[in-house]
Formats: structure tokens, C-alpha cells, sequence
């Protein structure tokens, strides 16, 4: 059980009480949030958690009288099933509900759950009873037998086989951990940093809306006069250095020494998390000795298919040593185009200069303007391509249903059901997916309830939410994705499919219950579907002309992925070994954890640490992950696998998406992963050197950043994120946190369209005033004869001289406007 207190979250779970609690939500019938019927209002958490206790109670009391086996792994199961909806539940609400009330009942319901989780995980009469249960395998199915094992194993992982006093201390060290992560984030939220930039011209105009207006007193003295100086006030901008701020600063604003202020400010802050992250790495090596490992590293890693640190280092360096040659090609050319554009020949090249460059240079060399290509992703066209791929590869239809009255947290939501023709609804999903104050501020999946069997003819679909922050343009109605957001959207939509297509006989094993090192597969498999045409040209069109998304657009945009892929792989490197050694072997002697990190990046990137910086201090996947983290490489090279060697050819395929489902989705975490991985892409896939596996290397030459053939792994992925077969990491399924890179914002392409826009309707309304102001002119002229004489005179002295020019300025403004349009229209069609 003590697995709960540490994968609760990314995982959907519920029970048989909850069936008769849950509603699919019929529209017109009130229910409560989720479709719960405890949660009509705030406070209903409070008996959400009271009767989840009860009926838990119930199931310890029945499993204490020792039934049979499968009795016992079927109520476990349950058990595990109702905390977990609770507390998932809970934390779907604590990040996206916009109503303070309900957020802060869910905390307070969190928080018992939590406590309650400890109770039920030193309760040495379910330990027993699992104990007896994995000793009779051969009354147990196959997957009851494995569930046995593993709740056995998550038992002895949180210490219950220990004498009480070290049991004690191991409990006591759990909750200290689990503080500091908890101060760790709070502190990154309450301390984003902050830089003052004046004048205000420095900060691009599209990005105003991210800053805000400050002010400083400035001294000058008034020309011609003898007078002291005199003070007035300068406007600049105060930009808080959070990640989503940092990244747009870095990305748009040509001003090095403003880059360079945030960049230094946003990679120093919050101080405190110094301390923090000292102490954290310190508690989680000291639970890992009293558990019998070397370091944490060993503890976590070892139920994952690498099974050892030693396998995951091995298999950085060597990506780090192979990836190596072309990132520093990358670099040379990056700092040769900024000496170009800079006009300095002898120009140094630092890290606030990477996102400006890089994000200049792909648009440059591969004609990728950001608003052409999101006028062609508008959202609702997205979804529709969501749609079209699971009726393509599942003969399952996604559609809208209604919500229930008091079903839904905000009015934004959708609820999809996931609909076969032969077996019915298979699992909801709830789509959260623009971006508004105070809500989780990446993308990921949200458990709500897990599949479970509930009888022969019975069976508990999953629930579930994908949460996104897509914003919408100022004076649009239409969300318009850039086309990494895009790649984000159908990343999380493959963690999605992972629950909904999952068809295990227990939650425990449900959907992304996977090995940490696996469950990233789907969601990496999944973003090749953004970039492959074949999909795309079934959804992608233009918000105003319908109009297909040129196949040659489609292929600039992979030109531009593809041209720094060995930097953003090393990148990913860096923050894995990162994670691998402060949470491996520690030293006997303190260590400097800053300069630790300095020296990683000075190894393993061709970009130099800048003194001062402290950037793995607000890292928060040292949180989640802890030693975890190379989880997101491992599971990048088995989805280049098995793009290649199953989707590729026929992505969308009935037949493809039967061998995804039947092999590998309908399983969840019930089968070995390794096995999970070998009956669907064949024993190629992985290499196996004793107990632990890992990604396997085809065969084929001149792949990679340029290297010759190898059969390593690291090679193997090298060649995957190359060419068109590279997939970017995303963003995590709940708290398995996300690959971190820049974030290419729509802001830029929203603030083109917006200035476009606001030119066209000045040229108009100029257009349309020069119009009237002619048509009286016409009337005056033709009413001349009529009027007296003294202002029939007027009228020719004034009105005749302009009356010839207005007119033909009239004309000349509208051919030239309307040559500018059929322009604009032919480069468009010209990309086809």
C-alpha cells in the first residue's frame, strides 16, 4: 500500500460504493462535481471523506477475518480504489477549481486522506493478508498474482517489515520529505523573481500584457533656462521572472542586456529552496539507508525497467559522449548568426542569447512565420483531429456530452465520451483547456476514477481530465494553437488514451500504472501524430478559409524542429544527471550542490555556466521524479521504436491501432513491462543484460547527429530525435512533471495578426471617410447652381480644387489595397 502515497495521483481510481455515488452525468439530472454526489457543494468533501474511511473500515474489518485469496486482493483493491478517488479528486479540484471555498476543502480533505494513507500503510493485518495471498498464486489469476506481488512489495517499500522503532523513523522521514517538497514549491510560487527594465520601449509591445507598468524619478535640466534640475517620471516594466514570463522575454526581446538581467534574475531565485533542497536530499538519503540501499537513487529506480542507477548513468554518458559533436556544431552556428546579426565578428555567445537566436534562425532558414501556422490549428480543428484519430486507429468514436448541472468547475469544460459501436462507452474524459487565473499552469492528465472489473458482466470505466493553458488572443473569439502547443495537446492526449483504452481486472494496474520508466511511451508516441501530414491535412485548416494546411508548410515546420535537436537533447541529458547524482551515492564530506551542477553543465553541454546562477533551485521535477527524471529519454527511444517499426507506415490504420490497443494499451501495468514492450514491437526493442533493460539500437547506418552506426541505446535515440522521427518531451500525466524547453508562445503571432488587423480597419475607416467626404463634395458641386453667390464662390475657391484629387486618391487606395490582398493571398497558396 505505501505505493498509494507515492503514485496516487497520476492514477485513476474508485470503488463499488463509489458506483453508486458516481453519475455519467444525464443532462437535466443535478449531481455534484465530477458527477459525485458529495460534491453538490464545497463541504461535501468533508463526507467524501468520512464515507470513503467508513467503507474502508469495512473492507480492513472483512480482510482481518482472512477469506480466501482472491477475496483478499479484490477488497485490497477496492481500498486502494476508494482513497484513491478521494484524494484524486481532491487534487483535480485543489488545481483547477476557480471557487476558493471549494480549493481550500479540498486541501483540508487531502490532507485526511493523506493522514489515513499512514494508518492503512502500517496495518500489519493487511500485510498479512497480502503476504498469504502472493504465497497462494496458484489459486490467484495471473494479473491477481501480480497485483499481490506488487502490494506486498509497496508494503516493505514504505517499511512495515522493520522493528517499530526504525518503522518510526521511516514514517517520520516520509513526512518530512513530503514537507519539503511541499516548501520547496511553495516557495518557487511565492518567490518568482523580479527585474525592473526601463525604459519601457526595450520590452516588445506583444508582450505588455505579461509585465507590468512601473515607474522610476529621473533628473534633467530645462533647456535655455538656469534653473535647477527638474524631476519627471520615466516608465519602464517589472517582469517577474517566472518560467512562462522568463521564456517569452528570452524568446522576443532583442535587447541583450535585458535578457541577460532576467535570464540571471529568473535562474537565481527563490534563495530559500538552497536549504531546502540540502535538507531534502538529505531525508531521502538517510530513508534509503534505513531501507537497505546505497542511495535513493538505488530505492527508486530498482522497480523500473532499468532496475539500477548504474545502467541509467551509463546510458546518459553515452548519449551525453554521442550527442556531443553536433550540439557543438549547433552552438558554433547559433554564435556565428548572432555575430551577424549583431555585426560583431568576435561576439560571445551566452545562455540568454539561445531562445532569441534559435527561435530567429528556425523562422529565417525554414520560413515559419508563428501566426500562419496557428491560423491553421484553431482549437476546436484540433480536437476534431483528435476525433479523427481514434476513429481512425480504434473505430471509436470521441464526442461531446452534456454535463450534468454542478457537474463541471468552470463553463469552458467539455465532457468526451470515448464510444466503441461493439463494446460502448469505453471511459470520459473531461477537456479543461484554456488558460485563467490561479489555474494549474502546465498541461497535464488528472485521474478522477479508474477501470476496474467490478463483476463478470460489470465493469467500472475510467474517468479522467486533460488540463491545458491555451490563451486566447485579445479581441478573438477563436483559441489559435502555435503547433508545439499543439504537439502538447496530443502528448497528454496519449497519456489519456493510455487510461481510457485500459481494460485491467484492477485499478491498481490501471491505465498509466505502469512502470515510471514506460509511462511515458504512449504520450511520446502520440506527438508523432502532430507532425505527420497524413493526420494533419484531415483537420488542420484555416479559421477563416477552410483552407488545408499546405503539405510544404508542414515540412518548414519540421525543418525547424529538427534544427537543434542535439542541444535540446542535451539539455534533457543535463537535467537527468542532474537528478541521477544529487540523488545517488552521497559523499562523506558536505558537498557544494551549485557547483555540482555547474560542473555537470560545463560537461555534459556546450554552454557555459554563468556564476551567479543557481538555475536547479526552482527544478521541481527534483520532486516529483527524484532519480526518475531519465524516465522521459528511456520512454522517447521505445516510442521512436515503435513509430518506426508498426505506425509509420500506416499510421492510421485500423489494423495499427488494434496492435497498439490488444498489445500494449488494454494492459496497463498487469503485465511486465519488458514483455509489455516485446509482444508489441518485437524483441529489438529493448537489450537485456541480465535483469535490468533498456532501449536497443537498430541496426541501420548514417543514423544519428551525424555519427557513424552503433548498437547503443544512446545511438539509438540520438537517431530518433534527429529526423523527422524526434518528438519533443511534453508535459506530464498529473504530477509526473514535464520535459522542460522553451515554450514557443502564440504572442507574437497574435500581436502580427492584431496589428495587421488594426491597419486594415484604420486603412478602412480612412478609406470610408475619404468616401463621404467626396460624396458631399458631389452634392455641393452638383448643388452649386442653387445656392447664393456668395457661397457658390466659396464652394469654387475650396471645393473644386480637391474635389479631382480626393477622387483619385480614393481609387488609388483601393487598387493598391486590393493588390496587397491578392499578394498576401498568393504567398499563401505559393506555400502549397
Amino acid at each position: 500500500m505505501w505505493k498509494l502515497t507515492r503514485r496516487l495521483q497520476p492514477h485513476i481510481n474508485s470503488t463499488r460504493w463509489l458506483i453508486r455515488n458516481f453519475r455519467s452525468g444525464e443532462a437535466g439530472d443535478a449531481t455534484g462535481l465530477y458527477g459525485f454526489d458529495h460534491l453538490k457543494t464545497a463541504k461535501g468533501f468533508q463526507r467524501f471523506v468520512a464515507d470513503a474511511i467508513e467503507r474502508s473500515g469495512e473492507l480492513v474489518s472483512y480482510i482481518s477475518g482472512m477469506p480466501s485469496s482472491p477475496e483478499i486482493i479484490k477488497a485490497m483493491d477496492e481500498i486502494s480504489d476508494t482513497v484513491c478517488c478521494v484524494v484524486d479528486s481532491a487534487e483535480l479540484c485543489r488545481q483547477t477549481h476557480p471557487d476558493r471555498e471549494f480549493v481550500e476543502e479540498a486541501n483540508k480533505a487531502a490532507i485526511k486522506m493523506n493522514d489515513y494513507l499512514h494508518h492503512l500503510n502500517t496495518n500489519h493485518t493487511l500485510y498479512a493478508a497480502v503476504k498469504k495471498a502472493e504465497q497462494d498464486s496458484n489459486l490467484l489469476t495471473k494479473e491477481a498474482s501480480r497485483t499481490a506481488h506488487h502490494l506486498r512489495m509497496d508494503f516493505e517499500r514504505g517499511g512495515i517489515h522493520l522493528d517499530p522503532e526504525k518503522l518510526d523513523k521511516v514514517n517520520n522521514l516520509t513526512t518530512n520529505i513530503f514537507q519539503l517538497c511541499r516548501e520547496f514549491s511553495e516557495n518557487i510560487a511565492d518567490d518568482p523573481g523580479h527585474v525592473d527594465i526601463f525604459p519601457a520601449s526595450r520590452i516588445p509591445r506583444h508582450l505588455h500584457h505579461l509585465v507590468n507598468p512601473t515607474y522610476r524619478s529621473t533628473s534633467g535640466g530645462s533647456r535655455g533656462s538656469t534653473r535647477s534640475a527638474h524631476k519627471s517620471k520615466q516608465k519602464g516594466f517589472r517582469i517577474n521572472t517566472d518560467p512562462r514570463t522568463l521564456s517569452s522575454i528570452l524568446q522576443w526581446t532583442s535587447d541583450e542586456e535585458a535578457r541577460k538581467m532576467v535570464y540571471i534574475q529568473g535562474n537565481s531565485v527563490p534563495h530559500a529552496n538552497h536549504g531546502v533542497l540540502e535538507k531534502l536530499i538529505a531525508a531521502r538519503h538517510e530513508l534509503s539507508q534505513m531501507m537497505g540501499c546505497n542511495s535513493y537513487a538505488d530505492f527508486m529506480v530498482e522497480p523500473n525497467l532499468a532496475k539500477s542507477p548504474k545502467v541509467v548513468t551509463s546510458f546518459l554518458q553515452e548519449l551525453s559522449r554521442t550527442v556531443k559533436p553536433k550540439a557543438d556544431e549547433e552552438f558554433i552556428a547559433i554564435r556565428d548568426f548572432k555575430r551577424e546579426k549583431c555585426g560583431n565578428p568576435s561576439a560571445e555567445l551566452k545562455p540568454w542569447d539561445e531562445t532569441y537566436y534559435t527561435s530567429m534562425m528556425k523562422s529565417s532558414v525554414n520560413d515559419v512565420d508563428t501566426a500562419v501556422v496557428a491560423s491553421y490549428f484553431p482549437l476546436p480543428q484540433c480536437i476534431e483531429g483528435l476525433k479523427v484519430l481514434v476513429e481512425s486507429l480504434f473505430g471509436a468514436t470521441f464526442h461531446t456530452v452534456p454535463l450534468a448541472p454542478g457537474e463541471s468547475w468552470n463553463p469552458d469544460v467539455l465532457k468526451m465520451s470515448l464510444h466503441h459501436p461493439d463494446e460502448g462507452d469505453l471511459g470520459y474524459l473531461y477537456l479543461d483547456l484554456y488558460s485563467r487565473k490561479d489555474k494549474y499552469p502546465g498541461c497535464a492528465s488528472f485521474a478522477i476514477r479508474g477501470g476496474r472489473k467490478i463483476s463478470e458482466t460489470e465493469y467500472q470505466l475510467p474517468v479522467l481530465a486533460l488540463v491545458c493553458n491555451f490563451s486566447r488572443a485579445r479581441d478573438s473569439s477563436v483559441v489559435k494553437l502555435n503547433h508545439s502547443e499543439v504537439e502538447v495537446l496530443f502528448h497528454e492526449f496519449g497519456h489519456a488514451l493510455h487510461s481510457l483504452l485500459s481494460r485491467t481486472d484492477y485499478q491498481h494496474f490501471s491505465g498509466t500504472r505502469v512502470a515510471l520508466d514506460l509511462a511515458e511511451m504512449p504520450s511520446n508516441l502520440f506527438e508523432y501524430y502532430a507532425w505527420d501530414y497524413r493526420l494533419l491535412k484531415r483537420f488542420a485548416r484555416h479559421h477563416s478559409t477552410g483552407e488545408t494546411i499546405p503539405e510544404k508548410l508542414v515540412k518548414s515546420l519540421q525543418g525547424a524542429r529538427n534544427m537543434f535537436a542535439a542541444t535540446e537533447m542535451q539539455r534533457q541529458v543535463f537535467y537527468a544527471l542532474i537528478d541521477q547524482m544529487l540523488f545517488g551515492e552521497q559523499p562523506e564530506t558536505a558537498r557544494d550542490v551549485s557547483h555540482l551542477v555547474a560542473e555537470l553543465k560545463r560537461q555534459h553541454t556546450s554552454w557555459n555556466h554563468v556564476e551567479g546562477t543557481h538555475w536547479h533551485i526552482r527544478f521541481s521535477h527534483l520532486l516529483n521524479y527524484g532519480a526518475g527524471y531519465y524516465s522521459y529519454l528511456y520512454a522517447k527511444c521505445f516510442a521512436s521504436t515503435i513509430w518506426q517499426s508498426i505506425c509509420e507506415e500506416d499510421p492510421l490504420s485500423l489494423n495499427t491501432g488494434t496492435l497498439l490497443r490488444e498489445k500494449f494499451f488494454k494492459h496497463g501495468g498487469a503485465k511486465d513491462p519488458a514483455e509489455l514492450l516485446t509482444d508489441l514491437a518485437g524483441k529489438e526493442i529493448i537489450s537485456v543484460h541480465e535483469d535490468p533493460a533498456q532501449p536497443k539500437n537498430s541496426s541501420s547506418s548514417g543514423v544519428g547527429f551525424g555519427s557513424s552506426a552503433s548498437s547503443s541505446p544512446a545511438k539509438k535515440l540520438t537517431a530518433a530525435t534527429s529526423g523527422n522521427k524526434k518528438g519533443k518531451g511534453k508535459r506530464e500525466v498529473n504530477r509526473r512533471a514535464p520535459v522542460e524547453k522553451p515554450v514557443f508562445m502564440n504572442e507574437e503571432g497574435a500581436a502580427k495578426a492584431e496589428e495587421q488587423r488594426r491597419n486594415e480597419n484604420a486603412f478602412l475607416l480612412t478609406w470610408l471617410g475619404l468616401g463621404i467626404v467626396i460624396l458631399i463634395e458631389g452634392i455641393i458641386l452638383a448643388a452649386s447652381g442653387f445656392l447664393p453667390e456668395e457661397l457658390d464662390k466659396l464652394f469654387v475657391k475650396y471645393v473644386y480644387p480637391v474635389f479631382t484629387p480626393s477622387v483619385g486618391l480614393f481609387l488609388a487606395g483601393t487598387t493598391a489595397y486590393g493588390v496587397l490582398k491578392y499578394i498576401q493571398n498568393e504567398k499563401m497558396k505559393g506555400q502549397e
